[in-house]
């Protein structure tokens, strides 16, 4: 049998996902049910307690298939939009629903019951998060569950940023969160992930995966060399060049978003006994980067 990474493969000994047979060793295998999230942001766990570590965050709107749902409301399955693999609590998750038709390209917006700012809101939605507008009414598009969100705080899913450091940019001074992908929290890869997505550039979740994303950068300690938008990764660890000479990324350091001096940022990683392993390259001429 063939080995696979486990945060993105459907497998356990006692259960594996239907195609995976033949794969991979289970004692059963079935067929996945696919939910969606219907809350503002879902925790993907890598075991079904809630004080067990948060692995990543599936955002509202995004779709996971389901392979089992146990008797303390928790359900296993596989995000759709990156492949992870983990528990999330069922209470969380909904029927499929319509596709949806827009993103949420606000920081955070919010959802009302009646097309009026006045009313308190029903839930907030973070960047990334997707959803199906039915209808626009005035200012506000309506979702298909009737909340009222503000136009403007929406895009068309085929509509993407053109510059995802500009993206990047916005989550600064955002705290800290290991496994966060929301405006509330987000971790160094999970910053990385969501700014390329919203440039609708899709990227793995985890860091050791995105030092293996895009092309390589020569990089022989000169920072100078590096341009806009290079992904510079350590080991655990990632951030994103917004300038020449600067680091944009979500660390513990500060416990949160900072932009600081690279060099700075590279010695003080040196100081835990950390190198700079990789600088990686997101694709070529994407509409953000200024060109050599």
């Amino acid at each position: 049998m063939s080995t696979f990474d486990p945060r993105l493969t459907p497998a356990r000994p006692d259960l594996a996902a239907a195609h995976l047979r033949g794969k991979v060793e289970a004692a059963r295998f079935v067929e996945g049910v696919t939910k969606r999230v219907v809350s503002a942001s879902a925790p993907l766990r890598r075991r079904p307690e809630p004080d067990a570590p948060l692995d990543t965050e599936a955002l509202h709107g995004e779709r996971v298939t389901i392979y089992e749902t146990n008797d303390e409301g928790w359900s296993w399955g596989q995000l759709e939009r990156d492949g992870y693999v983990g528990w999330l609590p069922a209470s969380e998750l909904g029927d499929e629903g319509p596709p949806p038709t827009h993103r949420v390209s606000a920081l955070r917006t919010l959802v009302f019951r009646s097309p009026d700012i006045k009313q308190p809101p029903l839930a907030s939605l973070s960047l990334g998060s997707r959803v199906f507008v039915a209808r626009i009414k005035g200012e506000f598009a309506v979702s298909e569950a009737g909340g009222f969100i503000p136009a403007r705080h929406l895009a068309p899913l085929a509509e993407h940023e053109s510059d995802f450091v500009a993206v990047a940019e916005r989550f600064i001074g955002t705290p800290y969160l290991w496994g966060g992908r929301s405006s509330l929290g987000l971790d160094c890869s999970g910053l990385v992930q969501v700014a390329l997505q919203a440039a609708g550039i899709e990227c793995p979740r985890d860091s050791d995966m995105q030092a293996a994303f895009g092309s390589a950068v020569p990089f022989s300690g000169d920072t100078a060399t590096l341009r806009r938008g290079d992904l510079v990764c350590w080991k655990r660890h990632i951030g994103i060049v917004s300038a020449p000479g600067r680091l944009l990324h979500a660390n513990a350091f500060h416990m949160a978003v900072a932009d600081e001096p690279l060099d700075e940022a590279i010695e003080r990683i040196r100081g835990s006994g950390l190198e700079v392993t990789t600088v990686r390259r997101p694709g070529s001429g994407w509409p953000g980067q200024a060109r050599p």
